[in-house]
């Protein structure tokens, strides 16, 4: 072996034998304690939070305040968003500060590697600008059957950074707050569904209009209907054919569900009176009307 090699082994063999282990063990214990209780604490902090956050938004008065129901989830789970970012933030800085990052020290002095992290901090500054705009504007709240460009759904969430939407077959999609430049909104103005039921042009239409009318009263007094508005225009054909047209006027969430009770009550009604009516029938939605 040469000499030099053998001397540099000597070395670093002088220099373990001359650490001091027990001392090394003893700090890194202590620093494993400080972590351990650091998490704990952190973890406390944010079971405690959610918990106050939660009790805030259980409160009747205060959610009318904030403007009803839906704005109240909205502000919910933003309020919870930036609670768990900024306990994250400050359990970071703990952890480095903990094993001897100097956290300060490189935030001021590391050039370079500021400049990367401003340019991709980039995104995530569009993210929340943007995200506040959508708040403060009102354009969406948790709860809205929204579409943004190609997903449509109901919103289940309005973070920091990004909005879920839960599609109807079960897709939850993760939407960047930057990436949302046009919204359509379904649940600011009740929707019409057109209900056409196609009849026979020997059909008695008064009498069918009579029979139309009691199936209207008759679901017009339950609790469910109570913000809907059936309207009858009567006769009309498209196509050739003869139709009984109806609207129904209610929120984006049950327009279908009562469109289709109203044309089950209505069919099973004429097929009772023997009214002759044709075999298709149709629901179709139309625009919104504010």
């Amino acid at each position: 072996m040469p000499p030099q090699v053998k001397q540099q082994i000597n070395e670093l063999a002088g220099s373990l034998t001359h650490l001091k282990w027990q001392t090394l063990l003893s700090n890194f214990i202590d620093r494993l304690a400080t972590i351990i209780f650091a998490t704990v604490i952190f973890l406390v902090i944010l079971w405690i939070g959610r918990l106050v956050i939660n009790s805030f938004f259980k409160k009747t008065r205060r959610i009318e305040i904030l403007g009803g129901n839906r704005r109240a989830k909205t502000f919910h789970a933003l309020s919870l968003n930036i609670f768990r970012y900024t306990c994250y933030l400050f359990y970071l800085y703990a952890i480095l500060s903990t094993i001897g990052v100097p956290v300060g020290t490189l935030i001021a002095g590391a050039g370079i590697f500021s400049i990367a992290l401003g340019l991709g901090a980039q995104g995530f500054v569009s993210d929340v600008v943007n995200g506040l705009f959508l708040l403060l504007e009102q354009q969406l709240d948790v709860g809205d059957v929204v579409e943004i460009g190609q997903v449509k759904g109901e919103l289940t969430a309005l973070g920091l950074r990004t909005t879920k939407v839960l599609s109807a077959d079960g897709t939850l999609t993760f939407i960047p707050n930057r990436n949302i430049t046009t919204v359509k909104n379904f649940s600011r103005h009740q929707l019409t569904q057109t209900v056409d039921i196609p009849l026979n042009p020997a059909a008695p239409l008064e009498q069918v209009g009579t029979i139309i009318d009691q199936e209207i009263q008759a679901v017009s007094h339950r609790p469910d209907w109570q913000h809907v508005t059936p309207q009858v225009l009567g006769p009309v054909t498209v196509n050739g054919q003869l139709y009984y047209r109806l609207l129904v006027t209610a929120d984006t969430a049950v327009v279908a569900t009562l469109a289709s009770e109203l044309l089950n009550n209505c069919l099973t009604a004429l097929n009772e009176a023997a009214i002759p009516f044709a075999p298709q029938v149709s629901a179709n939605p139309s625009a919104p009307q504010s």
